[in-house]
């Protein structure tokens, strides 16, 4: 027997026993949920993030609006007892894995299986060929019944084969949340996505600087990050007392030296870290406050009554599109903070004042002239999540998504 014919044996025999173990795990008594009417369309999100869950990302905001506009669901994926061991956010939400919930309008789905495909060699790239069968039953029920399904940059991209052959009529979108090398997403997942680009209907980029690791040109459209205008009102009362006060949100390459060193140099500035998911650092000052994990709500009025907002990355290797794409940087934005950043992030933004990582004199000169900056910080329109989602759907009726114009 040639070596392919034993591949697809063994490919065969696996899917078969992961199918049945898969299947097992499937519950669906909690499948009672609100539908709009048939007339609407069907939106279906595939993402390794969860709906439900207290941090959120942009595609958990899309989702909201698709509510909206149709019936919205919202399958997660990449999520096993393994997960326990790698400190998943969706842990919290164990419980109700295996289960349609309808929570905020939308239909949510957690995947639970008894392993998820990890990167290890030389079973890495069969365990995602095998995955990508999709063995579940609400995941090809949902695929059959949507109108437009929205792949996230992960995992999802594999699932594009299985969407064709169930619903060859839907209308296939990916959000490039991220570079899948940045990630350090699988060589199956890179290479399945190479081959199906040129065949999505939409790639949505959240930077420009995405374009240049898209195998495909046609088919882009530029939509950045958004966020929801109404959070200004919902952003009160302020939590803080008298004082100057820095906010830092989020646990992406965080960086406790840039506190240890700003903290000391500064006694009368009050540096509050939320979500960080890192102990207090025994080199604080007194004048540093650490909170843990809080949800997206709760963090807002943190932000908008802050005098500086901080983005302390760790690392210069980051991706040139992290400067358009990340959250935080956007709220502090939007909110009209001066932003504390490495020089790399803070680019040409005149909102952003950067620093060399690891320096306390660049440091103290960022904050010195984010404090007192030289002109008055320019103010940037920023779309809400309604014009964000309005572009995804249909790029080609504004003129602002080309992304070679």
């Amino acid at each position: 027997m040639s070596a392919p014919n034993v591949l697809s044996t063994t490919q065969n025999s696996l899917a078969t026993e992961f199918a049945a173990n898969y299947s097992a795990t499937v519950d669906q008594s909690d499948a009672t949920a609100t539908h709009t009417p048939a007339s609407k369309q069907k939106y279906l999100l595939l993402s390794a993030h969860d709906f439900r869950s207290p941090r959120k990302a942009g595609m958990h905001f899309v989702a909201s609006e698709l509510a909206k506009l149709g019936t919205t669901r919202f399958f997660s994926l990449r999520y096993s007892f393994l997960s326990r061991y790698k400190h998943d956010p969706r842990l919290s939400l164990d419980d109700q894995a295996n289960k349609i919930v309808f929570y905020q309008g939308v239909e949510c789905y957690l995947w639970k299986t008894l392993i998820h495909p990890i990167r290890i060699r030389p079973f890495e790239s069969l365990m995602y060929h095998l995955y990508g069968y999709g063995f579940n039953s609400v995941l090809r029920d949902w695929i059959r019944d949507s109108d437009v399904i929205i792949l996230e940059s992960g995992v999802a991209p594999i699932f594009f084969d299985l969407i064709k052959k169930l619903n060859p009529k839907a209308k296939v979108l990916y959000r490039a949340s991220d570079a899948l090398d940045t990630i350090d997403a699988a060589t199956y997942i890179s290479k399945t996505f190479d081959r199906i680009a040129k065949d999505i209907d939409t790639i949505v980029l959240p930077s420009k600087a995405l374009a240049e690791k898209i195998p495909s040109t046609h088919n882009l459209a530029f939509v950045p990050q958004g966020i929801d205008h109404s959070v200004n009102e919902k952003a009160n009362p302020s939590p803080y007392g008298e004082g100057i006060h820095a906010v830092s949100v989020g646990s992406m390459l965080f960086d406790p030296d840039f506190f240890v060193l700003a903290s000391r140099r500064f006694p009368h500035i009050h540096f509050h870290i939320i979500g960080s998911c890192q102990p207090r650092h025994h080199e604080y000052g007194d004048n540093v406050t650490v909170y843990g994990e809080m949800p997206f709500d709760k963090t807002l009025p943190y932000i908008k009554h802050a005098t500086l907002g901080i983005a302390p990355y760790s690392s210069v290797n980051l991706p040139a599109y992290l400067r358009d794409t990340s959250l935080k940087l956007t709220q502090y934005e939007f909110f009209g903070l001066p932003a504390i950043c490495p020089h790399f992030i803070a680019a040409d933004y005149p909102t952003r004042f950067g620093y060399d990582i690891g320096n306390e004199e660049s440091i103290a000169l960022a904050i010195s002239r984010a404090l007192n900056p030289q002109a008055p910080l320019p103010k940037r329109t920023v779309l809400d999540w309604s014009q964000v989602t309005e572009r995804m759907l249909a790029p080609k009726k504004f003129s602002d998504t080309e992304v070679f114009a």
